[in-house]
This record gives structure tokens, C-alpha cells and sequence, in this order.
């Protein structure tokens, strides 16, 4: 299911013989050849990108905050480093990543061992769910969580069970409850939070990890630790076999686009985990990326600096036309429109013909919220003059549909 406020997108292949009826090969034609689980799943993906929405709407949007990119940009080595290895695209990218495992192995103070490079944390929980969820496994996650979870579980045929949100944070007691009821194969929980940017205290994670049941594997997704408070991330020795610990360079490190993601953990899970990615995933340009953008932590701490600042402007945009948003450890900040999931479709919607581009939780009562990514100063005023006028078409329609 997409979330509220966007249009989901068709799956790839989707009645193939749609409006074909009238071909001179339709008698031929039976479909592609799915297998019945495939068959089973939605029609749909679960997100819209920006540019699909363009082109819909016919024109493009004036500040893009809703895809918890980092609009601040990657650090200028990566982006040279990049540009140099661009002519060695004719080539595949080094399928072990040595280099770049090697550079976070140090940096982590683990084993090179204790680490795979993929594609993304979207594609690395893709292949962490085939290699260890059967069809019929239960899965536990938060009802409103990341979705794409969900898309990978569902896709290979696992059972999803799920847990409330307690406080606009995902509960760790009743995730492992529910784990230890349904004999979950794995536990998922993203600290920092996405869609609610809401963080644990890294005590809590520590107690959740000992807590594990026995079987289960907790997926902690740390997508947004380089932007949470100091004392988010626990410290987790690299060989415990109960977590497995995902991060990204996509958000603080500004290179969503480059698609390098790595988990580490337990040697055990590592090595199976180097059968089943892509070898060729990553490409020359995004492991040299990558390499320079993890050697210049000055950037990232300014990066820090920067969202930091951007969080503050959107709290203060919020409160201008009388809404609250809710304290972020993240690149995004969550704000309560203060009614209804109904209300902040609307909400969003009009903020959409102003051409600004947000998201919002698509689960009650989180769906109350709308979501907004930090930027540059120029997209805070896009926004900030854009919210008011959309708050009143909001309201304006909640009052005609009385």
C-alpha cells in the first residue's frame, strides 16, 4: 500500500493485457509466467517519486521535501571522486568492495568481515529477507513503519505481524512481546524512527537486543543515526549474532542516489549474505564516492550543523500557523496538523498545487502529520509561505464536507 497522499504506482508487469484486446496477437498472449505468490501481491509499489508526480501534475515542483533526501548536498571529495572515477564506468565496480570494507571496518572498529556494501538499505533488507524468511515465517515490525520492509516480506511470501506505536515511537516492549508469541524470525525497528523521526536512547536498544528471543534476529535500521543526538547508537560488539546493525550513505552523507548501504554483524550472517546480493551492485563511481565521503567527517559535521538548523526553521514555520512539530533525530521533521488523517491529506494535497513536495505517515493516528524534509534556506521559504495558504484550502474543505 503507498503512502497517504500518494497515488501508489502499478508493479512492473501488472495486468500485462490490459487494453490490448484489439492486438493481432491476443489470441497468443497468456501473460508472463508469475509464479502464484508473485500473482498474490498488490498491483503497487510503495512509493511515488517526485518525478513520477511531475510529470503527472505537468510541471515540476519548486522545493523538493519529501523524500528525506539530504538537500545539503554530498562532501565536495565525494563529488570529485565521483567525477574521476566516471570513465571507469566500462567497468564493473570490484564486487567485494574492498576497499570501501576495509575504510568502514576501521571506522567501526570491527572486522572487514563484519561488513557487506550493497546497493542500499532497501536492497540489502531485500536480500536479508530472502535469505532467511521462508514462506509462512512470521515477521515482526511497527504498524506504520517503513514499508518497504513490509514489500520485501511480503514478496517472499512471510507473515507480517504487527505491533501499535506507543507515543509516536515505535514500542520496543511490544515488538519483542509479539516476537516471542509468533516465534519471529526477525524483529525489525528503524532508531532513529522514519516516518516519525522520533529516536531511542541507545539504553533502550541495549535492553531491546538482550531482550531478543531466542531464534529471532532484531533489524535495527540506523538510516538516520549520523543525524540523531550523541547516545543513539549503542554500543554492540560486532559478533553478537542477535542484531544486525544497517546503514546507509544516503542520508547524512548526502548520496541517496549513489545507492551504497552496508550491514554489519556477525560473521555467520555475513558470509551468507555475500551469496546473495548483486556482486556488480555498486558502481566504481559510488564505492569512490563512498570512500571519500566516509574520509571527510569535517563535511558531515557540518552537514549535522546544517540540519540541525533546518530542523529549528521548520519547528518555527509549524508554529507560525499554530502547529506542532515533533522533536527529530533525523533529516525530516514530522508536524502535527492537529485534526485528522483526513485533514492532513488535505493538507498535502494543497501543498502539492503549490509545488511543494511532502510526504505523511500513512497509519492513524500518525497519518495526523505531514512530513518535511530538511533543505537549503530557499526551500524553507517555498515552504514556509506555502503552508499557511494550505492549511486554510485544508480547512476550508473540512468545513464544506460538513
Amino acid at each position: 500500500m503507498a503512502p497517504a497522499g500518494c497515488d501508489a504506482r502499478k508493479r512492473p508487469g501488472a495486468n500485462p493485457l490490459a487494453g490490448r484486446a484489439n492486438s493481432p496477437y491476443a489470441s497468443d498472449m497468456i501473460g508472463p509466467r508469475l509464479t502464484p505468490l508473485v500473482e498474490s501481491l498488490p498491483a503497487t509499489v510503495p512509493f511515488v517519486g517526485p518525478e513520477a508526480q511531475e510529470r503527472a501534475r505537468g510541471r515540476p515542483f519548486a522545493a523538493r521535501l519529501g523524500a528525506n533526501e539530504n538537500g545539503f548536498g554530498p562532501s565536495p571529495r565525494a563529488i570529485r571522486a565521483m567525477a574521476e572515477a566516471a570513465a571507469d564506468v566500462w567497468m564493473y565496480g570490484d564486487p567485494e568492495n574492498h576497499a570501501l570494507r576495509h575504510a568502514l571496518a576501521a571506522h567501526h572498529g570491527c572486522a572487514p568481515e563484519n561488513i557487506v556494501v550493497g546497493e542500499g538499505i532497501d536492497a540489502l533488507l531485500g536480500y536479508l529477507v530472502r535469505l532467511t524468511v521462508a514462506p509462512g515465517d512470521p515477521v515482526v515490525t511497527s504498524d506504520g513503519a517503513y514499508p518497504t520492509f513490509n514489500y520485501h516480506v511480503a514478496g517472499f511470501g512471510g507473515q507480517l505481524h504487527k505491533a501499535p506505536y506507543r507515543d509516536d515511537m515505535e514500542d520496543p516492549e511490544a515488538l519483542l512481546a509479539l516476537a516471542g508469541r509468533s516465534a519471529a524470525k526477525l524483529l525489525y525497528i528503524a532508531n532513529p524512527d522514519n516516518p516519525m523521526g522520533l529516536a531511542h536512547p541507545a539504553e533502550t536498544i541495549t535492553r531491546m537486543i538482550a531482550a531478543v528471543p531466542k531464534g529471532t534476529l532484531l533489524v535495527l535500521d540506523e538510516a538516520y543515526i549520523e543525524l540523531a543526538p550523541e547516545g543513539t547508537a549503542p554500543a554492540i560488539d560486532p559478533e553478537d549474532p542477535r542484531v544486525i546493525r544497517m546503514r546507509t550513505f544516503s542520508k547524512g552523507y548526502g548520496m541517496a542516489g549513489a545507492r551504497v548501504g552496508y550491514p554489519h554483524r556477525a560473521r555467520p550472517l555475513i558470509c551468507p549474505f555475500e551469496r546473495g546480493p548483486n556482486q556488480f551492485g555498486v558502481c566504481p563511481p559510488s564505492q569512490a564516492g563512498a570512500l571519500a565521503a566516509l574520509a571527510d567527517q569535517d563535511w558531515l559535521a557540518r552537514t549535522r550543523a546544517s540540519v540541525g538548523a533546518s530542523r529549528e526553521r521548520i519547528t518555527r514555520i509549524a508554529a507560525e500557523s499554530g502547529l506542532k512539530a515533533l522533536p527529530s533525530a533525523t533529516n525530516f521533521v514530522a508536524i502535527d496538523c492537529g485534526a485528522d488523517g483526513a485533514f492532513a491529506r488535505a493538507v498535502l494535497a494543497a501543498l502539492t498545487e503549490a509545488d511543494i513536495f511532502v510526504r505523511m505517515p500513512y497509519t492513524a493516528p500518525q497519518d495526523r502529520c505531514i512530513r518535511v524534509s530538511c533543505g537549503p534556506e530557499g526551500a524553507m521559504q517555498a515552504f514556509g509561505r506555502a503552508l499557511p495558504h494550505a492549511l486554510g484550502a485544508a480547512r476550508a474543505k473540512a468545513a464544506s464536507d460538513r
